[in-house]
């Protein structure tokens, strides 16, 4: 039977003006997928910018070695000092405070969902768990204050004020613990089964296993969650703005009232400070701070994650 060169020519214009639309679908979704990554990346720009543009104005008027290295921080007094010390130790305290309290829990936890618990206990306390992630920092901080404080803290130290950076580290270690339990366990659960199976054709117990086999081979994916919810810390604002206090100094005794980096931001921005003002000019300068303290952490985590890796096949 002949063929029709009509319906052959039909049927490849068809074909012709699908690869077409095709061809067009694809570079429109691939536009659309640039300028979303474009924005990210310009919006992080933008803050840059406008932190380093007020900043420079803040440090023409203090200079940045008193800034830096200033033991006295009384931007809102009469006679004003600018040394960031006291916050800096403040924030670090409470970070510190936060990762005793939220890496071994997180830690356990996770080695418990990977190693020990069976898939309907993990389908149900994994999510539980992560359901802290949930809850505002709002409500933390006031438990720091109504149950932490009062409940627990008090007993054991009965001079202990109403603010402490104590309570406020042990909320943010709290509210930090979803963060590790979660990352740490997907890395110990993407070591490859047969690490295990192969410790204990060797005779090693479950637990020998578990703590020489796996998570040595987990470290990497295990320290980078440890940093991130170390930068996640530092940059908490709720919660050390109520539970911490707003009094910056810098002292050794966690049982004290300190104030953060973020505390001070907030303290600012719910006063009535002049705009282009020195004290307002020194929110931009401690938030540049905060952002190469955060920034510097997370390079390190991707670092720690690059360097010691381990790629199986």
């Amino acid at each position: 039977m002949a063929s029709n060169p009509l319906a052959s020519d039909g049927s490849s214009d068809l074909d012709l003006s699908g690869q077409v639309a095709h061809g067009i679908g694809e570079r429109v979704i691939g536009a659309l997928l640039f300028a979303c990554g474009m924005v990210s990346i310009l919006t992080t720009v933008g803050i840059i910018v406008i932190l380093a543009e007020q900043a420079f104005e803040f440090f023409r008027q203090v200079p940045l070695p008193s800034f830096l290295f200033g033991t006295s921080w009384t931007a809102l007094f009469k006679t004003p000092a600018y040394g960031v010390l006291p916050l800096v130790a403040g924030t670090l305290w409470i970070t510190l405070i936060a990762l005793l309290v939220a890496l071994p829990l997180g830690l356990l936890s996770a080695m418990y969902l990977s190693e020990y618990a069976s898939p309907r206990a993990r389908n149900i306390i994994k999510p539980s768990l992560e359901l802290l992630a949930g809850v505002p920092t709002i409500v933390y901080g006031f438990f720091a204050v109504t149950f932490i404080r009062p409940e627990i803290l008090k007993p054991l130290f009965p001079k202990i004020g109403p603010f402490s950076a104590l309570a406020a580290g042990i909320a943010v270690g709290i509210m930090i613990i979803p963060l590790v339990a979660s990352l740490s366990e997907d890395a110990l659960r993407s070591v490859p089964r047969s690490l295990r199976e192969g410790g204990l054709a060797m005779g090693a117990t479950r637990s020998e296993v578990s703590w020489q086999v796996v998570a040595p081979s987990a470290l990497s994916g295990i320290v980078a969650s440890f940093i991130l919810a170390a930068s996640r810390a530092i940059g908490e604002t709720m919660i050390v703005a109520l539970a911490a206090g707003s009094k910056a100094q810098l002292s050794g005794n966690p049982l004290e009232p300190m104030q953060t980096m973020t505390g001070f931001i907030v303290q600012v921005f719910s006063g009535d400070v002049v705009a282009g003002s020195t004290p307002y000019l020194s929110l931009f300068a401690v938030g540049l701070l905060l952002f190469l303290m955060t920034l510097g952490l997370n390079i390190f985590s991707q670092w720690v994650v690059s360097r010691f890796r381990e790629v199986y096949e």
